[in-house]
């Protein structure tokens, strides 16, 4: 058993999954994912180099370059010592200490900073131990027991040749500690350059990664998808404009490959269907052709009926009662009925032929629809039938009745049959009183077709005379069909059906009212006239046909 996936397929199509190579899908993942995986390992690279200049930076402006300064700083605080001891100790001034005690205070400071800032160089640490120690040394036999002696300058004389070997050894041990320093500071400066070009470098593989990376997905894309799926465009906009028998062929992608299969498929399909059009259209003109000449025969046959086959009828009816006539005085009673059946059926045939001919007639001799004024033809067809009202005395009332859409003598034919119809089953002893109103009713019409927009009107047309059974309603419309005999009500059981053949040409649909108590109520529906334009109210407009009354003459 089929999927419900599969059985919507094409019998001939292969599923997709027998299509050879990758989906589309498939390609732009694995795509994806190695350049992501690339640009991931370039990133790495680039951060490295960034933390590595980062670091050899710091080496050089954040280590080396303020431990010389700080160096440079003791060298110079260690001279404005000696040099305030060695006045101290000529002139005995004690303005000469405050140099003293000045580079005392810059000597902490900048011992502070370079024990910080070389406490990670073995080399760097060994050096500011030695000057440390050299310092120490000086202070303790020269610098501060003259700066404490009451009488420096015996103590100065006494110790300045060993004092000034002092300060040499450690000013000695201060360039050791700037050479040193110094050299640090260059390597980091060449290793700070050297970084520096390998930044570049790899941010410059990295830019042409990036875009070798952008045209190689330009590249697949551009081969892979866009010109499998312009082919396939091609091949469609060709079958498109009419030839069916261009086959697409797959490429590209699986998901492509089988994109251009369903819609060859769908093509094959559209081929069949248009074969199968053309055939049915073939079969339809010839039954059309077949139709028109059975129709041009129906119109002999209408003419024969209308005249050829009445002439008999006639000959009939006329040689009965030319023959009563003359041989009257020979004629029993007997005989005079026999003629007088026979002269009635004849003149009834006639009338059946007439009334056939009319109900075929109906939506097969085409006319042009028009605006009906419905209160206008009521009042024309009770004006022909003036005889038949005048003789029972009926009423025909109506009010507010609209202006519809359709043939004029065709409706005419409608309220002909209705309103004749309530002056013939009229209940016994009582005046026929008939009533002719409309109501506007929704449009069964869908859309926004122009018959759609028109408004709906529902005719209804009420007698007070026999009624009609609920169980009977739909009988009554059937042709030939009728609910009394002849003897009791004359008719050929047309005149109903050929109301609703009418009608329902017209677009409506005609009905026997069950709800009503007493008598007769027939509906029937009818397109009305388009709605113009609301404008004001003339007092002409004003002048209406409402509650308009037709009695007996």
């Amino acid at each position: 058993m089929q999927s419900a996936e599969e059985g919507s397929r094409p019998a001939d199509l292969p599923p997709a999954r027998e299509r050879a190579g990758w989906s589309t899908s498939r390609w732009l993942g694995t795509g994806t994912t190695v350049a992501l995986v690339v640009l991931l390992v370039l990133g790495s690279c680039g951060t490295w180099a960034l933390m590595r200049s980062t670091a050899v930076n710091q080496r050089l402006a954040d280590r080396w370059s303020p431990a010389l300064i700080s160096s440079v700083r003791l060298e110079a605080a260690l001279v404005n010592q000696e040099t305030g001891i060695r006045g101290y100790g000529l002139a005995g001034d004690t303005q000469f200490l405050t140099p003293y005690r000045d580079g005392l205070a810059q000597q902490g400071k900048a011992m502070e900073q370079l024990a910080g800032l070389t406490a990670t160089d073995p080399r760097a640490s060994a050096d500011l131990a030695r000057v440390s120690e050299l310092t120490d040394k000086w202070h303790t036999s020269v610098a501060r027991p003259v700066a404490a002696a009451a009488d420096p300058t015996a103590l100065a004389r006494e110790r300045a040749e060993d004092g000034r070997a002092q300060f040499d050894t450690l000013r000695a041990a201060l360039g050791v500690q700037q050479d040193h320093i110094s050299a640090e500071r260059d390597r980091a400066r060449t290793d700070l350059a050297s970084v520096r070009e390998m930044r570049n470098t790899v941010f410059v593989v990295i830019a042409a990664v990036v875009l070798a990376l952008m045209a190689l997905a330009f590249a697949g894309l551009r081969l892979g998808v866009q010109r499998p799926l312009d082919r396939l465009r091609a091949d469609v906009r060709q079958v498109a404009s009419g030839d069916y028998t261009h086959m697409l062929v797959p490429t590209g992608p699986a998901d492509i490959q089988v994109l251009a299969s369903d819609v060859d498929a769908m093509r094959r399909r559209l081929a069949e269907d248009l074969d199968l059009k053309d055939r049915a259209r073939a079969v339809l003109d010839a039954q059309t052709v077949e139709l028109r000449r059975s129709n041009e025969e129906l119109e002999q046959f209408a003419y024969v009926a209308s005249h050829d086959l009445q002439e008999p009828l006639r000959k009939v009816a006329s040689f009965c009662q030319l023959l009563e006539r003359r041989y009257a005085e020979q004629l029993d009673d007997r005989a005079k009925q026999y003629i007088s059946f026979a002269v009635d059926g004849a003149n009834r045939m006639q009338h059946l032929i007439n009334d056939l001919l009319t109900f075929s007639r109906v939506g097969r001799l085409h006319t042009d629809d028009q605006p009906v004024e419905l209160g206008s033809l009521v009042r024309r067809t009770v004006g022909d039938l003036d005889v038949a009202v005048q003789q029972t005395g009926a009423t025909v009332t109506y009010e507010d009745l609209p202006t519809v859409h359709g043939q004029p003598t065709q409706l005419g034919l409608v309220l002909q049959n209705l309103i004749a119809n309530a002056l013939k089953f009229r209940a016994p002893g009582i005046a026929p009183a008939v009533h002719v109103a409309a109501r506007r009713v929704p449009n069964p019409a869908r859309g926004g077709s122009e018959e759609a927009q028109r408004p709906f009107w529902e005719i209804s047309v009420t007698d007070n005379g026999i009624g009609i059974a609920p169980e009977y309603a739909e009988r009554v419309f059937v042709i030939f069909q009728r609910l009394h005999t002849r003897e009791s009500y004359e008719g050929n059981g047309i005149g109903l059906a050929l109301c609703k053949k009418i009608v329902e040409h017209h677009g409506g649909a005609i009905a026997v009212d069950t709800t009503v108590a007493s008598g007769t109520r027939f509906t029937f529906t009818l397109p009305g006239e388009a709605e113009p334009p609301e404008e004001a109210e003339t007092p002409e407009a004003a002048e209406t046909d409402e509650g308009a009354e037709i009695p007996a003459s």
